[in-house]
């Protein structure tokens, strides 16, 4: 086709003897904006390797403007004009926005033996003038930018490339609505230049605002591809999982009980500013916020990661004290973190140490740690989640994001918690596995556990919530009914207007 600037046919490989993509197409539009689908561990990530050039492939074709693409290295791809921004932006931070945008073609002066960085600062303005973002300093330290404002930076060195199509990979995990408005407007802006794109996201709403045509892989082959216009939700979702699911969020209906968790007054200098709030078994509890708010700082200072300076925590009705993350587990607590690979997973120890990392005591008799009790637990863990892996000696780093999320749920399971705080308990990961975890916390709390769950997705808090406390300035601005609550007075209290 006369329009199409990459061309991917039947394209295979495998890693020790396992397919990671079997026989896979896609065809994207010149101009446009391509959405790139599909479960954790679908392929995506092994597909853009190899259009990288960080993967060669074991068959098939690949065609780009009209060429047959070199993918022998990284450098050779750009120069060809594919550029990718991945999920974890790493920008080289104590240099300037300027070097970061030219690193590797850096302008120099005549004599060639000095790097011009005022004139490399002056195009970088220019450039960086150019997609409307002029408020961000070409010679400011990138370390000192927002995540959002990375991004832009990394666009802005893939068009310096000459980039004919940008690769976008989870590029709003980490960043703001406003700032998400602002990304989307970049997009479009360069769209419109004749830029393409290829995005990849979870985040179905995102699909349906940016992308043009949507294509969907499973288990490392094609499913099938799609114009925005003509397709649906659920569609997607179906075509993603193999299945028809009868809605996003499973929720039930489960009898309110006691209060299992009441928190009074709990304050810490410049953080947090009179908290209080109960959460009753058979609940869940959202908190909602802006990002700074002060949601993550509440938890982890009721979980004694933080110290408080004053405030009441009684846990069954008993007045407890929690100065460090032991005495929470001891009383029943347990505390699911954000940033699973920098706080949650032991990525280069096996899944089945992880499993157990926090239980080992429990499988202790005079002969020692009975590993076949150990080995059973671990393996129930993983049928209970469908965790898709190899076996508890595979490598926790060697996982997909949804994979490592059920693995740490699993480890907090087998604590044998009453209260579960959850922060951000899908965030970075597919439609299958969310659904997945979202069964699970309606299985705990119709066992009478509760939950306390952070989620910067509106919608998530809105499906699975019994109660929303929203989080402005550090302290709790209103705790809403879920059937009073909607996005619109959540976000009004949430941006202190209320």
């Amino acid at each position: 086709m006369e329009d199409t600037l990459l061309h991917i046919e039947n394209v295979s490989k495998s890693f020790s003897g396992v397919k990671a993509l079997d026989s896979m197409n896609l065809d994207v539009r010149r101009g446009s904006v391509h959405a790139l689908m599909g479960e954790n561990g679908a392929g995506k990530s092994t597909l853009m390797k190899i259009l990288t050039g960080l993967y060669t492939r074991d068959e098939g074709i690949i065609t780009f403007d009209g060429r047959e693409l070199d993918t022998a290295s990284i450098q050779l791809v750009i120069r060809q004009g594919i550029s990718m921004i991945y999920q974890e932006v790493n920008p080289i931070m104590n240099m300037t926005v300027a070097e970061n945008i030219f690193c590797g073609k850096e302008i120099c002066k005549v004599e060639r033996f000095w790097i011009d960085r005022k004139e490399m600062e002056r195009q970088a303005a220019e450039l960086l003038s150019s997609m409307g973002h002029e408020s961000i300093p070409s010679g400011c330290r990138i370390g000192t930018l927002s995540v959002a404002q990375m991004q832009i930076v990394e666009i802005a060195k893939a068009i310096s490339n000459r980039s004919k199509l940008i690769i976008m990979d989870e590029p709003t995990s980490a960043i703001t609505e406003k700032e998400v408005d602002q990304l989307f407007k970049t997009i479009r802006d360069l769209k419109q230049k004749g830029i393409t794109f290829i995005y990849i996201s979870h985040k179905m709403d995102e699909i349906f605002r940016i992308a043009d045509d949507v294509t969907v892989m499973r288990d490392g082959r094609y499913v099938g591809t799609r114009a925005i216009a003509e397709t649906t939700a659920d569609e997607l979702v179906s075509m993603m999982v193999g299945r028809a699911m009868s809605e996003y969020y499973p929720k039930e209906t489960v009898p309110i009980g006691a209060p299992m968790l009441e928190v009074e007054g709990l304050s810490s200098k410049n953080l947090l500013h009179d908290v209080s709030f109960t959460v009753h078994s058979g609940e869940i509890l959202g908190f909602a916020g802006l990002m700074g708010a002060g949601r993550t700082e509440i938890m982890e200072t009721l979980f004694g990661i933080r110290r408080a300076d004053s405030g009441v925590i009684r846990i069954g009705g008993r007045k407890v004290e929690i100065k460090d993350p032991q005495a929470a587990i001891a009383n029943g607590m347990a505390f699911l973190t954000e940033d699973r690979r920098k706080t949650g997973c032991f990525l280069d120890s096996p899944i089945y140490d992880n499993i157990m990392a926090l239980v080992w005591k429990k499988f202790v008799d005079i002969g020692g740690i009975r590993h076949s009790r150990c080995k059973k637990a671990a393996k129930d863990q993983i049928a209970l989640f469908s965790t898709k892996t190899t076996g508890l000696k595979q490598k926790m780093r060697e996982l997909s994001g949804g994979n490592q999320q059920k693995v740490l749920l699993s480890r907090w399971l087998l604590a044998e918690p009453e209260i579960l705080i959850l922060d951000e308990p899908t965030r970075g990961i597919d439609v299958g596995a969310k659904y997945d975890i979202y069964k699970e916390m309606i299985r705990l709390v119709k066992a009478g556990k509760c939950i306390i769950m952070i989620s910067s997705e509106m919608p998530e808090v809105l499906g699975m919530s019994d109660r929303i406390a929203v989080v402005h300035g550090g302290r709790i601005r209103t705790i809403l009914d879920r059937k009073c609550a909607d996005q619109e007075t959540i976000l009004r209290y949430a941006a202190g207007l209320e």
